[in-house]
């Protein structure tokens, strides 16, 4: 039986990718419906940087982030603590069954969560519950199978691959962004309108970014150590893959594309 695994876990190499995130490089899509005052529940929160960012927006309205981790459940809070907004708490949550009242929040919201969860549609349906009848749920993720990277570097052709293998074999799916709109309309959602974006690292500072904190994943992270254990990669392997990182990394044209789906949804 395939068992429901987080497949990147939380690193410091991850959280340092995660930490980037912020409402404006990835919720745009969302930002033109807040207003002062909503409610709002961020599900999959993380560290909680995106979290935080809306909550400056929707202030005094009430934001609780909630994820599956303590450990970063911890890190968010301090992380609101040091920015000083106190409209946000976090707390330890299951996306399947939000310990949440019907119709509690007007807007809620996911980010690069439901790639990672075996039943995304049950989770769009518990979604769909705490928002109510008139309340807006959002969603946006990474479609994996569709990134491009400049220059080619085989090593990170291996790196995709063993990436959307060990997302399946832990029952995710990494092509998440393609599918929002059908996992949204079997929730029972009534009004679902698509959008899409994507991330780009180009510049130096960019790849030296993204480029050094895949480097250290490929050969540290849950990614690593999941590879191994399912046998998909062996150590050469993932030394290929950090090293093909660098490479791209060191390359002046060096240029990645990531292509996200998202969905507003309601009713």
């Amino acid at each position: 039986m395939i068992t429901e695994r987080y497949s990147h876990g939380h690193h410091e190499s991850v959280l340092r990718a995660h930490t980037w995130r912020t409402a404006e490089n990835s919720v745009g899509y969302l930002l033109p419906h807040l207003q002062a005052g909503q409610s709002l529940l961020d599900i999959g929160c993380g560290p909680g940087t995106i979290t935080v960012d809306l909550a400056r927006r929707v202030a005094p309205g009430r934001v609780l982030g909630v994820d599956a981790s303590a450990d970063v459940i911890a890190q968010a809070t301090a992380h609101a603590a040091a920015e000083g907004v106190t409209n946000v708490e976090f707390a330890v949550a299951n996306a399947y069954a939000l310990d949440v009242a019907d119709g509690a929040f007007d807007v809620v919201h996911t980010h690069q969560l439901l790639q990672h969860l075996a039943r995304p549609v049950d989770a769009l349906r518990e979604f769909r519950r705490v928002a109510g009848p008139g309340g807006l749920v959002a969603a946006r993720e990474v479609d994996y199978a569709g990134v491009l990277i400049h220059p080619h570097i085989p090593a990170l052709d291996e790196w995709l691959a063993i990436l959307l293998q060990v997302g399946r074999n832990n029952a995710g799916e990494p092509a998440a962004g393609r599918r929002l709109k059908q996992w949204a309309r079997e929730a029972g959602f009534a009004d679902v309108t698509v959008s899409a974006s994507t991330w780009l690292f180009e510049s130096d500072e960019q790849r030296a970014w993204w480029g050094g904190s895949w480097a250290d994943r490929a050969l540290h992270s849950t990614y690593a150590e999941h590879a191994l254990e399912q046998g998909v990669a062996d150590q050469a392997t993932l030394e290929r893959i950090s090293a093909g990182w660098r490479e791209w990394t060191a390359a002046p044209d060096g240029w990645m594309l990531m292509p996200h789906g998202e969905i507003l949804a309601r009713g």
